[in-house]
């Protein structure tokens, strides 16, 4: 997956980056959430590895989250920095 090329993505991935698209500062939402909103219920899993695969490029990772509140394992520091900017709490890997 090109995060700059959408001309050669699936219907999923599209549906996801729409709804990524519309995500704002503040805006904080779940993976399962995301999946649920691009039309598949259940696929909370393969936003994450849409987000992983991207590596973060054009989309707001920061402002996706497990269903618990956890942070992204791995860019815990940077997920807190980001989302403290916009307004958001987290501490200890986790939303407040």
């Amino acid at each position: 997956m090109d995060p700059f090329d959408r001309s050669t993505w699936t219907e999923f991935e599209l549906a996801v980056a729409a709804v990524l698209d519309e995500l704002g500062p503040g805006d904080v939402v779940t993976y399962s959430e995301v999946a649920q909103e691009a039309g598949r219920p259940g696929a909370a899993r393969a936003v994450g590895s849409m987000l992983r695969r991207s590596d973060g490029a054009g989309f707001p990772w920061w402002r996706v989250v497990t269903a618990d509140g956890r942070l992204a394992a791995g860019d815990v520091a940077e997920q807190t920095r980001r989302l403290s900017e916009e307004g958001v709490v987290a501490r200890r890997g986790r939303l407040v």
